[in-house]
Order: structure tokens, then sequence, then C-alpha cells
């Protein structure tokens, strides 16, 4: 298997290929990630009707192994013999895991060793086990400071007990930090919701659990399918997202290396609810594309999606820091030819506010979030200004006002680039999808910003744009209109990721590899 960037070498003589089934690669999805935050917290684990669990752990070095039918796991609060320092040092703090990437190779470069968390935005972190000594931390923290480097800082916690998780099976009880759980029919009940494959309760990096779901991607499907697309969409929407979630899953199987498993269970990754409310619809699509997906130069593209784009979709660039995507390029959504953007560019603020105020002849048209007005007071814009500045320790974080907000720069396709932020003590400049992250009132980059006065004194913005979302890749909502056209799903993705090539998954692929910068 091609993973990485590397590809298994195949001899000179080889005879050709020959025609297989489909592969069926094996994922690990965290579907709880942060069990034992709270103390309350707790996972009820059954068979299904008829079967048993087979339950697996390590007890001082032994291997266990008992059969039940139930499986109930809680979390205690374990004392510490003398309270220990926990310690990370955080070089970059990111809303998206694409920036994260992009930030983690650019510390690499510089000869720093990192790894990308996520305790709850994505973060890169100084790695722990060769930065593992306190004094060695600092002496990099305070070197990056008298390089220029404001935004790297230490966070420390004093730790004086430790969730440890513990099982309940057969009336006995277990303190375990690992168990593997699995069943004779492959699929389980966790807290009611069947799901296929086998579990795995682990420690995480944040010092809480994970329980892990061992499933197959055609399985994986059934789970993520109805719940990104929606139960009512047509068929060939069903099939495009479909070969989207299958692509967009098996490129990203690096997301939680620090984890030691490979994909989340949100919206950070694709929604997956297990097989809770199979949609009948869903499993066909399921079956009429099992093994497709969507490549460019034998690579599996980064197939990112989003609900609806506002009416254009949006560069990989435009919304995430790293190398283009040839094949993520700003897209009218349209079959109308509602606006050209060769012609007049949405870098232009004039064009981008007629652009915001056309809402007919698009494929969106008639959608919730296709256009949209909101606002929000000076005190809610300082609120969350403030919340954002001070979880990432920035040096404009004792604030009092903002003095005033403006867009300094777009992309092509009408994405807030820049945001300048005037302050009583400095000057604050978000970018791409930063903006997002630190307000609450826009939906999306695809906007722009009208101060609301009141006798000469600034109390607001009102945000006016178009999209919910990053808006790269399909909109799904643009989707439904295209397949109740009569487009297949070829046509869909070929409209929204154009140049790319849909392909039965076999072994000489590259699932991801670092792109070139």
């Amino acid at each position: 298997m091609a993973i990485a960037g590397v590809l298994l070498p195949t001899p000179f003589d080889a005879a050709p290929p020959i025609a297989q089934a489909p592969l069926n690669p094996e994922m690990k999805v965290g579907i709880i990630q942060r069990f034992g935050s709270d103390a309350k917290d707790k996972i009820e684990i059954k068979a299904t009707a008829g079967d048993q669990l087979t339950v697996k752990s390590v007890y001082e070095g032994r291997p266990e192994t008992l059969t039940t039918s139930q499986v109930t796991f809680d979390i205690q609060a374990k004392p510490l013999g003398q309270p220990m320092l926990q310690e990370r040092l955080v070089l970059s703090t990111h809303r998206s895991f694409e920036s994260a990437e992009d930030s983690a190779n650019q510390w690499r470069a510089r000869g720093i060793e990192v790894e990308m968390a996520q305790p709850e935005g994505w973060e890169v972190w100084a790695k722990r086990d060769v930065y593992s000594i306190p004094v060695v931390r600092r002496m990099l923290l305070n070197n990056l400071k008298a390089e220029g480097f404001n935004l790297p800082y230490m966070d420390s916690t004093v730790l004086e007990d430790v969730p440890q998780a513990s099982f309940v099976a057969n009336y006995y009880r277990y303190n375990r930090d690992e168990v593997e759980i699995s069943s004779g029919a492959r699929t389980l009940l966790v807290n009611g919701v069947p799901y296929p494959g086998s579990l795995r309760l682990q420690r995480n990096a944040y010092g809480t659990y994970t329980l892990v779901n061992n499933v197959q991607i055609e399985d994986y499907l059934r789970g993520v399918v109805p719940h990104e697309i929606g139960p009512q969409a047509p068929k060939s929407a069903v099939e495009a997202q479909t070969i989207l979630a299958r692509t967009y899953a098996l490129r990203n199987l690096r997301r939680f290396k620090i984890d030691d498993y490979e994909m989340c269970a949100t919206t950070q990754c694709q929604v997956y609810f297990g097989w809770k409310d199979p949609v009948p619809t869903a499993d066909r699509a399921i079956a009429n594309t099992r093994g497709l997906v969507l490549t460019y130069n034998n690579e599996l593209i980064d197939a990112v999606y989003s609900s609806t784009t506002g009416g254009v979709t949006a560069a990989f660039t435009d919304v995430w820091n790293g190398a283009p995507r040839p094949y993520l390029q700003p897209v009218v959504d349209s079959v109308a030819g509602a606006w050209n953007l060769g012609q007049k560019s949405l870098a232009d603020e004039k064009n981008f506010r007629q652009f915001i105020q056309k809402k007919q002849g698009f494929n969106e048209e008639g959608w919730y979030y296709f256009r949209w007005n909101t606002k929000a007071t000076m005190k809610e814009l300082n609120t969350d200004l403030k919340k954002y500045l001070e979880k990432r320790q920035h040096p404009l974080k004792d604030f009092t006002a903002i003095r005033s907000m403006a867009v300094t720069a777009r992309s092509e396709g009408g994405r807030i680039r820049k945001l300048q932020v005037l302050l009583d003590n400095g000057e604050l400049i978000l970018e791409k999808d930063e903006v997002i992250r630190a307000f609450e009132a826009p939906n999306s980059l695809l906007c722009y910003l009208d101060p609301i006065n009141e006798g000469g004194v600034l109390k607001g913005y009102r945000f006016i744009g178009g999209g919910l979302g990053h808006g790269v890749g399909l909109s799904q909502a643009g989707s439904y209109n295209l397949a109740k056209l009569g487009w297949n799903r070829d046509r869909i993705l070929d409209f929204y990721y154009p140049n790319t090539q849909l392909l039965p998954l076999d072994d000489s692929m590259t699932f991801w590899r670092e792109p070139a910068q």
C-alpha cells in the first residue's frame, strides 16, 4: 500500500495486475475522544441479542481474557503520591488540521521536532519525548522569543490526581488503562448505538481516554453518509458524497498519530454515528460505489466539502495555509452563468458586495444559509476576541476594547484573507479561518462588514454574506440541485473537483504525500 508518499516497488518483469475486488482497509476511529474529562462519564457496551463480548486486557504483565454480555466503564480520580507538573510547549494553535499541518512542517524546516495535537482546537507541540526536560523546553521557548516568535507559549498545569478508567463485568470491577472488546457478530452496542467491528479503550495524550472503533471503511461509510448528506438527498448526490467520504477518510488517516488512532467522529473529521438509523439510499450508494475514490495523479485528493458555499467555492489556500491543491480552486456554484470570476474578481470589494446581493441563478438558491445577515454588539465582539486571545496567551490579550474592524484582503473567490482589528493596545491581523475562530457572528469567510453607529458611537458590526463552513470543494446543497437537474455522480464531482479521476481503490495509489511548497 502506498501511504505518506511511499510507493512499493514493482519488479520489471511483474505480470500484469489481475482484476481484484476493491480494497476495504480497516480504520481506527475515535468515537469517544475525551472519556474521563468529566467524573460522571460512563460508557455501556453490550453484545447484540444471542451474542457475547470477548474482553482482553493486561494486568501486571499478564494477558487476561473474559467473556460477558455487558461491560460498563466509568471514571475515578486516582490521587498522585505528590503533585505532578504537566507541561507542553505550544508552538502554534489553529482552527483546522490543514493549517496546523502546514505550521508543523514549517517548524520542522527550522530543525524543531514537533507533533500535532487536538486537546480542544488544533495545536502544534514541541515533541514531548525530544523536549522532555523542563529546562530544555524553556531554553527552546526563550530562543524562539529572542528570534521574534511571540505566539509560542508554555501550557503548564499542576496535577494532584488523574482520571483512572475501570470497568465492571460479571459483577467484578477491573482497573485497566487499555481494554479490547470484540464479539462474534462483529457488532457491539455502545450506549445503545450499534457499531461494527471491534473496540479499544486506550489512554490519549491529554490524560484522559479514547474509545476507538476498529472498522472497515465500507462499514464506516454506513455511519457517515446519511448524517453528512441527509436522508432525503437525490441518488447521484448521495453517490458523490459517498465517494468523497471514502476518499477523505483514507487520505486523512494521519490526523491523530499522537493518540494512536486515525480519525475522529465529529465535524473535525466526518460525522460518524455508527449504525444508528441507517438509510436505504445511503446503503445503496455505498454498494453502487464500493471501492471508488477520487484521485489526482494517482493520489487520493483532499476530498473536503461543506454544506453551502454561498455561490462560489473556495480555493484550498483561501481558507487554510499550505501548498495549493490544483483541483481545489474557486468555482462559481451555478449552471446558469450567474457570475464570471474572470471578468469580475471577488477580490475587489465593490464586486464582492454586488455578488452577495445576487440571490438568483445559483445552485444553492433557496437554501437557508445561501445568504445571511447577522450582527454582533461591541460587547459580544470584545468578549469573543478576549477569549480567543487569552486562550492562546497572545501578547495583545490584555486589550480593553476593539476600536475598529476592516477587511484588508480578499481572495479571488471573495473569502476574507485578512481582517484588521484595531485594539486600544495595538493592531491584530486575523488571517483566513482564524476570523471564524475568533468571532461567533460570521457563518463563513464569504462576507463583508458594516459598522453599526448610533449617535456617532460604534455599537457593533453587521456581517452580510453567504454559505456555511469553509466552502472548499463540493457544496452539499449545490449537489442536491445538480442531481435534480439529472447530473450523475461523475459529472457532479468533475464540476467541483476539475481534472480529477474517479478510480477503484488499489495498492498502487498514494493515500497522501506532503505537497511541495
